[in-house]
């Protein structure tokens, strides 16, 4: 129980909290720490003069005769500089990022004063602050949290990395952008493009959008559409454009599950399993990736199909003794752009899916009237340039 017991914010576990609250392990807590975090077990987020009150009535119960007054100061510091450390993440810019950083610098060089990096202070600005004002409308809807990635293109440069909401979250310091989600129907654009790669499958074939029935090792998989309705017989540029669900587990009999999956893995996406594992599931995303490796694999169909990992740190972090340095204080962000259009055309990179396949599904992904029968006709995906959406 110990092991499992939520504590405040996203800390589970007694040797969480010893991590966060006292830096040390749980065998490492003296008397008064350890009644301070029993007494945060039956309230975490109790005012620092009850869970006070408490620890001293543990200890007194155990027979020792502890100063409460001390013992009330004390917790009252352990647990005020906890919600200052909270408000000061609030006024940084990017302090998920910033903590990856330096937790994977290496360990046996100088941690530098500061670490270069690719970020874009004021489109990191216009991200978080356009997050947190969208959440807010969609509080009512039960959207708790969110997470923005911005990646260029053509160099695969970090130019904005947004973990969370900040003080609209009830756990600021998971970063959603290397969390572990279902990727739902993102990934349907990497199988069209296999079907199309292979020329089994064209923009203009046509797809059954009916109730079927798939025998599985675990019985019956009947897939629905996500208004649980069907269209009947649709291209598959509607199909992929509106999102349709049968469709898609229908071409993934075809693509296979396995292939498919090795497919997903060679983009740079985390599949703990292989293929068979997920089963038909996986057209409609039920394998868990990270945004930025979902995201960086949307970066492959954007280069005709040229796959190269992304990176925020800056080119010459470590070759041009930190000359260009971006403060790891997020709050003074700057980029610190080391690729220039020249050298981002001979970026290494490897050729995963096919170009012309990859135009198709892009143009599937910005043909409004595909995406009619799911979305209307006015939508939310409709913007005043060409770009290519796709929801899940």
């Amino acid at each position: 129980y110990l092991n499992l017991v939520g504590f405040r914010g996203e800390v589970v576990g007694i040797s969480a909290l010893s991590a966060r609250l006292f830096h040390k392990y749980p065998s490492g807590l003296d008397a008064e720490e350890a009644a301070i975090a029993a007494a945060l077990i039956r309230s975490p987020n109790a005012p620092a003069a009850r869970v006070a009150d408490r620890a001293c009535s543990v200890l007194q119960e155990q027979g020792l005769k502890p100063d409460c007054k001390t013992l009330a100061t004390y917790t009252a510091q352990v647990l005020a500089s906890k919600r200052n450390e909270r408000l000061n993440a609030d006024d940084q810019l990017a302090p998920h990022l910033g903590q990856r950083l330096l937790a994977a610098w290496p360990a046996a060089t100088p941690r530098p004063s500061s670490i270069a990096t690719t970020l874009d202070a004021r489109l990191q600005r216009f991200a978080r602050d356009t997050l947190r004002q969208h959440l807010r409308e969609l509080r009512d809807r039960h959207v708790e949290d969110g997470a923005v990635i911005v990646l260029d293109n053509a160099t695969g440069e970090v130019l904005a990395w947004i973990g969370s909401s900040g003080e609209l979250s009830q756990a600021a310091d998971v970063d959603g952008v290397m969390a572990l989600r279902q990727a739902g129907s993102t990934l349907k654009p990497f199988l069209y493009e296999i079907a199309i790669e292979q020329r089994w499958l064209t923009a203009a074939s046509i797809l059954d959008d009916s109730p079927v029935g798939l025998s599985t090792s675990s019985g019956l998989y009947i897939p629905q559409n996500y208004d649980h309705q069907f269209k009947g017989p649709v291209s598959l540029r509607t199909a992929l454009g509106s999102s349709l669900n049968v469709p898609a587990v229908r071409t993934l009999v075809m693509v296979t599950p396995e292939r498919f999956a090795q497919r997903l893995t060679a983009l740079g996406m985390p599949l703990k399993h292989n293929g068979d594992f997920y089963g038909y599931s996986l057209a409609l995303g039920s394998a868990e990736v990270t945004l930025a490796s979902l995201s960086n694999a949307y970066r492959a169909l954007a280069n005709g199909g040229l796959h190269s990992p992304w990176r925020v740190q800056a080119a010459n972090q470590h070759t041009a003794g930190h000359q260009q340095r971006t403060s790891t204080d997020p709050r003074t962000v700057t980029p610190a752009r080391a690729a220039s259009a020249s050298e981002a055309a001979t970026l290494p990179g490897t050729a995963l899916m096919n170009p012309a396949a990859t135009y198709i599904v892009a143009d599937i992904l910005a043909d409004r009237e595909a995406r009619v029968p799911t979305f209307g006709l006015s939508n939310a995906l409709a913007a005043r340039y060409w770009a290519a959406v796709k929801t899940g």
